[in-house]
C-alpha cells in the first residue's frame, strides 16, 4: 500500500496545528489498553513469560497494522476521494507526536528557568521513567534533553521513515511496537515478558536512531563537527543499541555533558546544561525534524513515482 505525499504533508500540518486528539479518541491509547489487557492474563515463569510475551509482541502489532490497511482499502471506493485522505492522514498523525514532545520540553524548560526545581521533577514525569527525585538543576536538563533527541527518532522520524516505506500500515506497525516496547520492555519485573517486544522495538529503530542522530548533527550548523566526533566516541556509553545515537549527537551539538548517574556520562568534560539548553535542544530538533520530514516527503514522491509503487 503505497504512501501518499499529501496524506504526510496533511498529517504534519494536523501535528503542528492541533497535536494530540483526545485519548478517548486515540488509537495508539486503544493499543496500550490491549496490550494492558494482555498483559494481566501473563503466565508465570520465564519460559512461559518469553513465549507469551512473543506472541504479544506479534499480535498487538499486526493486528493494528491489518485494521489499518482494510480501514484504507474500505475507503478506496468511497468518494469522494478526500474522504480516504483525510483518514489516512488523521491515522498517520496518530503514530507520531511532534508538537506533544515539544510542549513536553517546554513544560521542564519553563519552571527550571524560574528555580522552582520540583515543577521541574513534576513536568519531567513526560518525558523520563527514571526517578527524578534527587535531580538537580543539571540532572532535569540533562534528562529533559536526552528524551527530546531520543523520543525525535522513536517518535517521529521512525513513525515517517515506515510510511514512506510501507504506506500506513507500516507506520501503524512501527507505532504499536514501540508503544508495547515502552509498556512491557524494561528489565526486572518485564525481563522475559517484555524481551520479544524491546527486541523489536530495537530493531525497527536501527536505522531511524542512526538517521536521527545524523540529521540533530546536520542541523546544528557549526555545530556539526562537534557532534558528529562524539556521536563516534560516545555512542556505545547507553545500554540501549540505539539510544546511545542521538543522545551523543545531540550532547556534541549542544556541547553539554549528558548523563545518567551510575550508568554513562556523554561528552564528559562539557559544561553541565541549563534551562537555556533545553530550548537549544527544542530549536535543534525542530530544525532536525524538518530535515527529516523533507526526506520522507521526497521519499513517498519518488516511491509514487516508480514502478513499483504503482499500486499497493
Amino acid at each position: 500500500m503505497r504512501p501518499r505525499p499529501v496524506a504526510l504533508l496533511l498529517a504534519l500540518v494536523l501535528d503542528r496545528c492541533f497535536g494530540e486528539p483526545p485519548a478517548r479518541a486515540h488509537p495508539v491509547v486503544g493499543i496500550g489498553a490491549l496490550i494492558s489487557v494482555l498483559e494481566r492474563h501473563a503466565p508465570e515463569g520465564p519460559r512461559r513469560e518469553l513465549a507469551y510475551g512473543a506472541a504479544t509482541a506479534l499480535g498487538v502489532t499486526l493486528f493494528p497494522a491489518l485494521v489499518a490497511r482494510a480501514a484504507l482499502e474500505a475507503l478506496e471506493g468511497i468518494r469522494p476521494g478526500p474522504l480516504r485522505l483525510a483518514a489516512e492522514a488523521w491515522l498517520l498523525k496518530t503514530c507520531f507526536a511532534h508538537r506533544a514532545l515539544e510542549e513536553a520540553g517546554r513544560s521542564v524548560a519553563a519552571p527550571l528557568a524560574v528555580g522552582d526545581l520540583p515543577a521541574a521533577r513534576e513536568a519531567l514525569r513526560a518525558l523520563v521513567s527514571r526517578d527524578r527525585a534527587g535531580l538537580e538543576e543539571p540532572g532535569v536538563a540533562a534528562a529533559a534533553i536526552e528524551s527530546l533527541a531520543e523520543n525525535l527518532g522513536d517518535g517521529f522520524v521512525a513513525p515517517l521513515m515506515y510510511y514512506a516505506l510501507g504506506g500506513l500500515p507500516a507506520a501503524v506497525f512501527y507505532r504499536a511496537a514501540n508503544t508495547a516496547d515502552s509498556m512491557l520492555g524494561y528489565r526486572g519485573r518485564y525481563e522475559y515478558l517484555g524481551k520479544a517486544s524491546a527486541r523489536l522495538d530495537d530493531a525497527l529503530n536501527f536505522v531511524p536512531a542512526r538517521l536521527t542522530a545524523l540529521a540533530l548533527a546536520a542541523a546544528s550548523g557549526s555545530g556539526a563537527g562537534r557532534a558528529l566526533r562524539t556521536m563516534v566516541r560516545d555512542y556505545r556509553l547507553t545500554q540501549s543499541p540505539n539510544a546511545g545515537w542521538t543522545i551523543s549527537a545531540a550532547a556534541g551539538a549542544l556541547d553539554v555533558v549528558l548523563g545518567k548517574a551510575g550508568y554513562y556520562d556523554v561528552n564528559r568534560g562539557a559544561r553541565d546544561p541549563g534551562p537555556e539548553d533545553i530550548h537549544s535542544a527544542l530549536r535543534l530538533g525542530r530544525r532536525a525534524a524538518a530535515l527529516c520530514a523533507a526526506g520522507a516527503l521526497a521519499a513517498t514522491v519518488l516511491r509514487g513515482r516508480s514502478p513499483a509503487g504503482v499500486r499497493g
